[in-house]
């Protein structure tokens, strides 16, 4: 099976992951998410949830991003 270009290297990350990555907890993750700041999970089963790694880099990228930011 050949892998995909676009998911070369990618992961599914599950919360304790993301939480450690990110340095939230698990109701900041959900409320950000509600609110449109955070990347939405996707669902694995009925009571498993994972998120993309790319999403989450991309997501952390930005915050630094904005971060440097001079105002």
């Amino acid at each position: 099976m050949q892998e995909n270009s676009s998911t070369s290297g990618e992961r599914l990350l599950r919360l304790p992951d993301v939480e450690a990555r990110t340095g939230l907890k698990k109701s900041a993750i959900y409320a950000s998410m509600k609110a449109g700041t955070f990347p939405r999970c996707l669902k694995l089963g009925l009571r498993a949830s994972a998120w993309p790694s790319s999403e989450i880099d991309t997501w952390i990228a930005e915050r630094i991003r904005d971060g440097r930011r001079v105002r």
